[in-house]
């Protein structure tokens, strides 16, 4: 089932078109990645999934209803939850009080619902659970991007959207966070990744796109996607 559904989706900046007919469609239970260098568009492409930036033309679609004219605050309430770029946590506040922003949707459900959300965090991220009472601004990076993922969850979403997951990271938290996204997904939750680093998102992608100055140039399976020549030279720095 198509869970996510981009038709011909034009977005501007002023007088700058940032989208050109971009149509991409997801289906439920995936991964699924979004390539490209920088300004090719990616970025965009979240905001106007979430209502940040106005679709001039095209549609979003999400779970079979048209989303594209409904505010941002609306389209989290359907099941969308973003790990923003550069994590974009609230410094000053604990990790604790970051991760029930998340939640603050869901205030009036009952606490034993948020606590079973609270405990699965803890399950993916022991560390965010030592943290709970340090200032986020305290955190490393990779531990910032822990709670972020966290708090993204503290949504429940069905959709989560991963804005550059692995930008200012060492290595080793590189490949922490995207088998954490693994994790997530097979945990039943599906995810959009934008990603500049290629290799390590197609390699737990189902299937990607490939942005390029606003356009969708490539789109196959993950699989494909790696063993293509054109792809390994352009976005995964091979030059043979």
């Amino acid at each position: 089932m198509t869970l996510l559904q981009l038709d011909g989706v034009v977005a501007h900046y002023g007088p700058i078109r940032a989208l050109n007919g971009v149509s991409i469609a997801i289906d439920e239970g995936e991964i699924v990645c979004l390539l490209g260098s920088n300004a090719s568009g990616k970025s965009t492409t979240m905001k106007t999934i979430l209502g940040i930036v106005r679709a001039t033309s095209g549609s979003v679609y999400y779970d079979g209803e048209r989303i594209d004219r409904l505010s941002t605050q609306a389209i989290v309430a359907h099941g969308i939850s973003l790990v923003p770029e550069a994590r974009r946590l609230f410094g000053r506040m604990t990790v604790r009080e970051n991760l029930a922003l998340g939640a603050f949707g869901r205030r009036h459900q009952p606490s034993a619902a948020l606590d079973a959300d609270y405990d699965r965090i803890f399950s993916l991220f022991p560390r965010v659970k030592e943290r709970l009472d340090q200032y986020a601004g305290t955190l490393s990076g990779g531990e910032q991007q822990m709670v972020a993922i966290g708090r993204a969850l503290m949504a429940r979403p069905k959709l989560l959207l991963m804005d550059e997951p692995s930008m200012g990271l060492a290595p080793v938290f590189v490949d922490q966070v995207f088998d954490i996204i693994r994790t997530i997904n097979e945990q039943g939750t599906t995810v959009l990744v934008v990603e500049q680093n290629a290799a390590v998102a197609l390699n737990i992608a189902h299937r990607g796109y490939v942005l390029r100055n606003g356009h969708i140039v490539h789109t196959d399976t993950a699989a494909a996607l790696l063993a293509s020549d054109a792809i390994r030279r352009a976005y995964l720095g091979d030059e043979s």
